[in-house]
């Protein structure tokens, strides 16, 4: 799922395989104590590349390398909406009780053209969700391609930043950043990351996900 692509990209993207969900887990590292979500689409399921060359993969190890003492979660699904992601939130919070939530969903809703008021609530709903379970939210901005009209893209832009302003959540400005307009970092299909790429996009996480890792980090601590 690229944001940036040639009308026939959008053609072969939009067609019936996005209907097609393929859930890609990453393994619990042992004794973790805190636990990372992933909840995204395509972009963070690793699509088209080893899933331990995949930016979540990597996440892993950095946090790790960085003291860090947590294990991520990819319940990231190739093609996912927010309706979908909607449905399944309670679910997955129950199941992995995480400290902290990475949404990165929405860009399968702006490429069907789909409602955007709709795509808000579902988005809303989901931040709100993991509030209730007492996880810190960190909400990914997707863009879509310039086709659909300066006025349903700035609409779609401008979600992510609303809710992140409504919702008191950390938002990544961009997750492709230097990476969607850039060929050699795309695969053979002009729609996803290459491994390449995926160090990059880490990158462009990394910064806005430290500040909740803190904070969390300085919530586990026992009282001295």
């Amino acid at each position: 799922m690229n944001l940036y692509f040639t009308p026939n990209s959008y053609q072969w993207i939009a067609g019936p395989w996005l209907l097609l969900t393929i859930a890609i887990s990453v393994n619990p590292v042992a004794l973790a104590n805190n636990t990372i979500v992933i909840y995204g689409d395509s972009l963070s399921a690793g699509y088209g590349i080893d899933i331990k060359q995949g930016w979540v993969s990597l996440l892993q190890n950095r946090l790790l390398e960085s003291g860090y003492n947590y294990q991520v979660v990819n319940a990231s699904i190739s093609g996912e909406t927010t309706a979908g992601g909607r449905h399944r939130i309670n679910d997955t919070l129950k199941k992995h009780q995480p400290e902290i939530i990475i949404i990165e969903l929405g860009g399968n809703d702006g490429l069907r053209g789909m409602s955007l008021k709709q795509m808000k609530d579902n988005l809303a709903a989901m931040i709100l969700a993991s509030i209730d379970h007492q996880a810190e939210v960190l909400l990914m901005s997707i863009e879509i391609p310039p086709n659909y009209g300066p006025r349903y893209n700035q609409r779609f832009r401008q979600n992510y930043t609303t809710l992140a302003e409504e919702h008191t959540v950390n938002l990544v400005p961009f997750l492709l950043k230097s990476v969607a307009t850039n060929p050699t970092y795309m695969q053979a299909d002009g729609i996803h990351p290459k491994a390449n790429a995926q160090g990059l996009i880490l990158d462009n996480i990394w910064p806005f996900l430290t500040p909740l890792l803190q904070q969390a980090s300085s919530e586990a601590k026992p009282p001295e």
